[in-house]
């Protein structure tokens, strides 16, 4: 009697068995809808245990895929459930990508292909979601008091806000040393960043937009010290130097703007500096396997820049390199001279405001600033001549894209109109920011 009850359980297992195997195959081949398949996903591939984060979007039409990987073109077919699809970039190398689409999410492998050597292939295992989209209504308003700061512009910091393009927030930051407004220590020195914030909407390959609404200080007192950066000394002004490097304490005085030393010695008695505002550092995430840089570094994602024209009411242009750009603000300076030559500029907390947008699609590779009388482009290297390479570049990408300049004519407006200042030494990169009248562009017709 067991033993036929026993073959009884096993015969209906089986049968179960069976039945859910068949129903699992019979949703595999279920065709999917246009609805289920078209419009954007975000592609996550684990390269060798990096994330590599791309923009994949698909238009399904009688059974063809149309679209793009990472903006090379890709074309394909859906067969119920399994796409498959083959993207080509301009040297003809190719990303195969087979997987099935389950749950609005697509999983599968892709293989990539070196048309110059199709031996060299690398297979990674896919993953694409549909990104998060904001919510209906008009543009937010958000107060944010920071809790934690982060010492790394790093794409594994947790965001400490969402937001979506129009949304405006309104925050504070610590100085380079980590006090705040009341010169209380939160955190450890090196510019700790207010951030990140996640950026609805935001995709690597965009550009993030922050208009700067509000820069001003929130207490009466700044840091600085008396040395020169190695950098800009010869080796006559190195010795008279040698003694140099004591921190200075500097009143701000908020009603008439200036900032005077608090022991200034005989001769700087009545010497004052005119305060403005500035934000030292603005970044969003560097990108694919980047080591974290510290918040006292800078690259082409921004970060360290200390470019004194980075104040309230201008626009800054930051590349997005990853899912919602993660967006860092910090070390705020009451004012700064050119290339930042003490090494320290007058280093203070700030009330900072600030809005984002998005421009999709479009690719930077040099930090932007825009104010209503010049465009401005902040180029970062190891040594100058590598930052002003890299300035005159961002320069005649934005003339490129913006302006629909040839090289010619690129040539010709900034060989007679372009001005370049230092706008900072005292880091691992030295900076170079290129610079155009926005009135002598005027003339030109902007996309």
């Amino acid at each position: 009697m067991q033993t036929r009850i026993g073959c009884v359980a096993i015969c209906l297992f089986m049968l179960a068995t069976r039945m859910a195997l068949l129903s699992a195959n019979q949703a595999s081949s279920q065709n999917v809808g246009e609805d289920a398949v078209n419009g954007e996903w975000l592609v996550t591939r684990d390269v060798y245990g990096n994330p590599l984060y791309q923009k994949l979007i698909l238009k399904l039409e009688n059974g063809k895929l149309t679209g793009s990987l990472a903006e090379d073109k890709l074309e394909g077919t859906l067969q119920g459930r399994t796409l498959h699809f083959i993207a080509r970039d301009a040297d003809n190398n190719t990303s195969e990508f087979t997987g099935v689409l389950s749950n609005s999410v697509v999983e599968g492998n892709i293989v990539e292909t070196n048309a110059s050597d199709p031996s060299d292939r690398m297979e990674t295992r896919m993953t694409a979601t549909r990104a998060p989209k904001r919510q209906p209504g008009p543009p937010r308003r958000h107060e944010f008091t920071p809790t934690s700061f982060y010492r790394q512009f790093s794409a594994s910091n947790k965001p400490v806000l969402e937001i979506a393009p129009g949304d405006t927030v309104h925050t504070t930051t610590v100085d380079a040393g980590g006090a705040d407004e009341h010169g209380i220590r939160r955190v450890l020195g090196g510019n700790p960043e207010t951030g990140p914030f996640y950026v609805l909407t935001a995709w690597p390959g965009d550009t993030l937009v922050v208009h700067l609404k509000r820069i001003r200080l929130n207490r009466d007192y700044a840091i600085s010290d008396d040395a020169i950066v190695e950098r800009a000394l010869d080796n006559d002004m190195s010795v008279k130097m040698k003694d140099a490097g004591k921190s200075v304490r500097w009143y701000l005085d908020r009603e008439r703007m200036v900032a005077r030393s608090e022991r200034p010695g005989d001769h700087l008695r009545s010497f004052t500096v005119p305060l403005r505002p500035m934000l030292g550092c603005v970044a969003t995430a560097p990108g694919f396997a980047s080591a974290p840089p510290p918040t006292g570094d800078s690259g082409h994602w921004g970060g360290n820049m200390d470019f004194n024209e980075i104040v309230e009411g201008v626009t800054v242009y930051l590349p997005v390199n990853q899912p919602g750009a993660l967006l860092y603000v910090g070390d705020g300076h009451a004012a700064q001279g050119d290339g930042e030559l003490n090494g320290d500029a007058l280093e203070t907390s700030m009330e900072v405001e600030f809005a984002v947008d998005i421009i999709p699609n479009k690719r930077i590779r040099t930090p932007r600033v825009e104010s209503d009388s010049k465009i401005m482009t902040v180029g970062l290297g190891g040594s100058l001549e590598e930052a002003l390479r890299a300035a005159t570049r961002g320069m005649s990408e934005w003339l490129e894209q913006d302006y629909s300049l040839n090289p010619s004519e690129v040539a010709q407006v900034l060989g007679t109109s372009a001005q370049f200042n230092i706008s900072e030494v005292a880091d691992r990169n030295v900076g170079v920011a290129a610079k155009l009248s926005t009135q002598q562009l005027q003339p030109l017709k902007r996309r």
